[in-house]
């Protein structure tokens, strides 16, 4: 290999924005950016989602993003497969792995969210030759086995198994090795404990971009932000219970896509509360509509009731300077600190989520300890110095 060459890069994942704004796709956009502005070379394959009404709403592609994998998961379910459909789609998947493979010739494939991805691609990249690192933030080397079809399907044929595989593209592994990137110390212990892990992974906690100031401060309005996708491990629904529990001028602003019976929920369930005129549901934004949002809002609820592997939400408001509520579920309790830079509730505690917000609207020096706290904590951590330890880790396994 050339030193002299730039780095040829090929990230692998299911989603990538515009047309998926969750934080693993975030952070991933970010590292390719950072890697693009040192001169390396970037492709992207991700698979065909793409959102409805994109054109529409003017989304447009990031330089070399191929959109052309085909994913297991379909309207937030695993659909049922039959066998020819099941090779149609491996063949699919492992013709494009092959021609970008071939045509790009990357030094390094870089796998990022695999989730109900074909996971016999890790293999295919093996048996290639070219060097892989995994960035892990979710728990996909658990559950992706688990509803791998294609494994599944292979399971029955016994010794068989492996030619057959090697015939259609790849054999195992079909998880992380080598090089294994995690976000937080809790996701460390689960996939050691499932050994869904090789030894040597590490910990390189993500981070976020710092705004240029945080949103001024203000004085209190009730206005209250949840922001992220729709799903029901994040506990909105929580929140809208609260917000009977809380005066009438305090208001709920839902920020994200996902799952739209999700949406439909929480609006019947704050309609039957009689709190229905004081919840709004909006789509998801890019990051540069986040300061206006904060600077409208009061507080961060980020209530969820699932082990998180390391939420970006709460950085994200304290470094626009707001106030958090949120559970300590999951990798973010590694930074909450309750009282210092953020209150502290049990999971499913409505009345712990409105007593929270009436303290924050009863005391004033609360809210600025909070603000300054977690000031503090988002300047700490900065995505620059994760991007940073990405971007070192990929150039060690390109020998760069």
């Amino acid at each position: 290999m050339s030193t002299g060459a730039p780095l040829r890069v090929l990230a692998i994942s299911s989603l990538y924005p515009p047309h998926h704004l969750g934080g693993y796709e975030l952070v991933h956009r970010g590292v390719d950016e950072r890697l693009r502005a040192s001169g390396a070379d970037v492709r992207v394959l991700a698979t065909d989602h793409v959102e409805p009404g994109a054109a529409e709403r003017g989304l447009r592609d990031d330089p070399d993003v191929h959109r052309e994998l085909r994913w297991y998961w379909r309207d937030h379910a695993f659909p049922r497969l039959r066998p020819r459909q099941v090779l149609a789609l491996e063949r699919h998947n492992h013709r494009v792995l092959r021609r970008h493979l071939t045509g790009h010739r990357p030094d390094v494939v870089v796998f990022w969210a695999m989730g109900g991805m074909s996971l016999s691609l890790v293999g295919a990249v093996r048996r290639a030759g070219v060097p892989a690192v995994f960035v892990v933030h979710d728990r996909w080397p658990i559950y992706g086995p688990v509803f791998d079809r294609f494994a599944r399907m292979l399971r029955p044929l016994l010794r068989a198994r492996g030619p057959v595989a090697r015939r259609l593209g790849s054999d195992r592994p079909r998880g992380p090795e080598g090089t294994v990137l995690l976000n937080s110390l809790r996701l460390a212990d689960e996939l050691v404990r499932t050994r869904s892990i090789p030894p040597g992974w590490h910990v390189l906690a993500p981070g976020i971009p710092l705004p240029d100031a945080p949103a001024p401060e203000r004085p209190w309005a009730g206005r209250l932000l949840c922001l992220g996708r729709l799903d029901e491990r994040k506990g909105v629904d929580v929140v809208v219970d609260a917000l009977s529990l809380l005066p009438g001028a305090t208001t709920l602003t839902v920020v994200g896509g996902g799952d739209p019976s999700v949406g439909d929920d929480l609006r019947a369930r704050a309609d039957r509360a009689g709190v229905g005129h004081r919840l709004e549901l909006r789509p998801a934004v890019e990051r540069d509509a986040l300061p206006a949002l904060f600077a409208d809002h009061d507080a961060l609820v980020f209530p969820v009731r699932w082990s998180e592997p390391f939420g970006l939400v709460p950085l994200e408001a304290m470094s626009f300077g707001r106030p958090v509520v949120s559970t300590a579920v999951g990798g973010q309790a590694e930074y909450l600190e309750d009282g210092d830079n953020a209150l502290v509730v049990p999971v499913d505690d409505a009345d712990a989520v409105a007593g929270a917000v009436r303290r924050l609207a009863e005391d004033d020096d609360l809210r600025s300890r909070l603000r300054a706290g977690g000031l503090r904590t988002a300047t700490g951590m900065d995505e620059t110095r994760f991007q940073a330890g990405v971007e070192a880790a990929i150039r060690r396994a390109a020998g760069r």
